[in-house]
This record gives C-alpha cells, sequence and structure tokens, in this order.
C-alpha cells in the first residue's frame, strides 16, 4: 500500500503533468482533480478550442485508466451511451454489449445537444455507478468519474439540461481564453504535436482508489460541517432563488472540501476550502427568479451576498 507521503507525490506529478498540457490553467486542473478524488463529476461549459477535451484525455493518460469519449447529438440513443442486449446466432442468445459509459473516465461532449431522454441515461451512472439495461444491472469500473463539457453560446439543436442532471455535477467549471504569452507558448509547443499525445502515465487506478480512501479519513469539524449547512440552507431562503441548493449539494460540497484539503496536504478541512470551492459547487444548482434575471442578477451574486451574511467558524476542534 502507497504511503501517505508518496500519495501526495504522486499527486504533484499529475498536477504537473496537466499543467504542461493545458497551460496556465492550474487552478482548473485542480478543480478537476478535486472532483476525481471525491468521487464527482464535472460539468465544464466553454466555448470551443479551449483545450477541455485535451484536459480531460490527458488526465486519463495521467491515471493510467480507460477513457472513452461520446459526441452528443440529437440523434444518439441511450443504448449509445450505457450498451445493448444483441442476439449472437451461434450462441442462440443476447449477449450484452457495454457502451462507452463503462469506463473510467468518460467525456461526453456537448451534452446539451443530446435529447433529455438520452441524458436521462446518464443519470443512474453517475449517482449509482451502475447502469440497468433491459432489467439487468452492471456495475461500472472503479473509480469512475464522468466530464461533460457544453457550449454556451450556440442554442440551435440543443437541449436544456434538467435540474435533477445539473444537481449531479460536483463542480460547474469554465476555463477560459489563456492569456497572450501563454497562447504563445502554447503554438510553439503544438509544432510538436498534441500536448495530450505525448502526456504519460504517472499512476494507475489502484493509486487513485488510494487516494480516494485517504480522502474519506480526512476531519470535518462539526462547526464547518454546520457552515456548509448554513450556507447551503441560505441559498433556499434567498427572495430572489426559486429553488436553492439540495441535500446532495451538501454533501457534494463537504466532500470536495476534504478532497481539496488533502491535496492541499492536510488531514482537516477549514472554512477556506469551502469557500473557495463554493461558486464551482453551488452556482449551477440555483434557479433565479425572473425579477432577478432582469435586473442582472447572477448566482454568484446570490452566493456572495450569502457568504458574507454567514459567520465563519473560528475555533475549531481539530
Amino acid at each position: 500500500m502507497p504511503s501517505y507521503h508518496s500519495l501526495h507525490s504522486v499527486m504533484k506529478q499529475m498536477q504537473s503533468t496537466l499543467e504542461r498540457c493545458i497551460l496556465g490553467k492550474a487552478f482548473e486542473i485542480e478543480l478537476l482533480l478535486t472532483a476525481l478524488l471525491a468521487g464527482g463529476h464535472v460539468l465544464i461549459e466553454d466555448v470551443p478550442g479551449t483545450g477541455k477535451t485535451q484536459l480531460v484525455k490527458s488526465l486519463a493518460r495521467t491515471m493510467n485508466g480507460q477513457f472513452r469519449r461520446v459526441q452528443c447529438n440529437p440523434d444518439i440513443l441511450p443504448t449509445d451511451i450505457t450498451g445493448v442486449f444483441i442476439f449472437h446466432p451461434k450462441e442462440q442468445q443476447f449477449v450484452f454489449r457495454p457502451g462507452p459509459v463503462m469506463t473510467n473516465v468518460l467525456l461526453v461532449d456537448e451534452i446539451n445537444r443530446a435529447t433529455t431522454k438520452t441524458q436521462s441515461a446518464l443519470l443512474e451512472a453517475m449517482e449509482e455507478h451502475h447502469i440497468t439495461v433491459d432489467g439487468e444491472t452492471f456495475d461500472l469500473p472503479s473509480p469512475f468519474v464522468l466530464f461533460a463539457t457544453q457550449n454556451p453560446i450556440e442554442f440551435e439543436g440543443t437541449f436544456m439540461l434538467p435540474e435533477a442532471q445539473l444537481d449531479r455535477f460536483m463542480f460547474k467549471v469554465h476555463l477560459g481564453y489563456p492569456d497572450e504569452i501563454t497562447e504563445r507558448t502554447m503554438l510553439a509547443r503544438h509544432m510538436e504535436g498534441l500536448p495530450s499525445e505525448r502526456v504519460e502515465s504517472v499512476t494507475d487506478i489502484a493509486a487513485i482508489k488510494e487516494m480516494q480512501e485517504a480522502v474519506r479519513c480526512v476531519h470535518i469539524d462539526d462547526a464547518v460541517a454546520a457552515y456548509i449547512i448554513d450556507i447551503v440552507r441560505a441559498t433556499r431562503e434567498h427572495p430572489h432563488v426559486v429553488l436553492g441548493a439540495s441535500p446532495r449539494a451538501s454533501v457534494s460540497l463537504m466532500q470536495a472540501a476534504k478532497a481539496r484539503a488533502w491535496i492541499r496536504e492536510r488531514s482537516f478541512v477549514t472554512p477556506d476550502d469551502v469557500k473557495i470551492l463554493l461558486p464551482y459547487a453551488l452556482n449551477h444548482r440555483l434557479v433565479l427568479g425572473m425579477e432577478a434575471k432582469m435586473d442582472g442578477i447572477t448566482a454568484n451574486h446570490i452566493l456572495r451576498e450569502v457568504v458574507q451574511n454567514i459567520p465563519v467558524p473560528i475555533r475549531m476542534g481539530i
């Protein structure tokens, strides 16, 4: 079994490897690794060409895990993701052919281009880590993490993600454009080929499982847990919010905070862990009223106001 310090050394290698592949996105890379260790899924919303696919593919390579990609469109069916039973003439029986969901890292590209029926095929996989096809249940590989992308600009031929599915994403992340110096460096590196194709594996699935187990052992004080609950409950009571964060959001934020604390080589969660992750964990879970939208109020405005009004715990029994 890898030691505590060796696991952290591996995590630092993974971070540095990904930072060499996707330049100028150290914080976003840490968010993806945080979700991986916390057992969560990530929705990456950004315009095309910002490195979403390259980042996810590189992450799968660093952990030496299986990687599958699904390109969504209105014609894709649920069985194109989960798999299907096919009649085998020689054996005279139906045989299950697994779909791309049977992997460690699944990239669902442009998820909002799939119909709501196909999107719902992912709900069971995201929450239960298994799928059901024709009444039979199949466990997904462990670990399993789903990264979905969507384009916030194009709306033709798209279907909005329902709140039930958005709530199953631990984080919603934006990569954004790189600065000028970073983009110049990118051009130079791309002359040597795609960065993701040069990424080498740093660890293996067994070590990732060890990290996930170590994250579960990270201590969270009752005061910090109460701080999370106060924030989440405050979103439900805000006058501009029609639908606030769910209890699943509380659990997800706690798990993410524990993962961030572990990555930062701490054995306990601090209020700062919660505050830093808050916008990425709750932003996509809030549904605002029409008046708030017309006044230009965003979910981030609501979260900033909530955090300002809730006292931060300053004494913890660590």
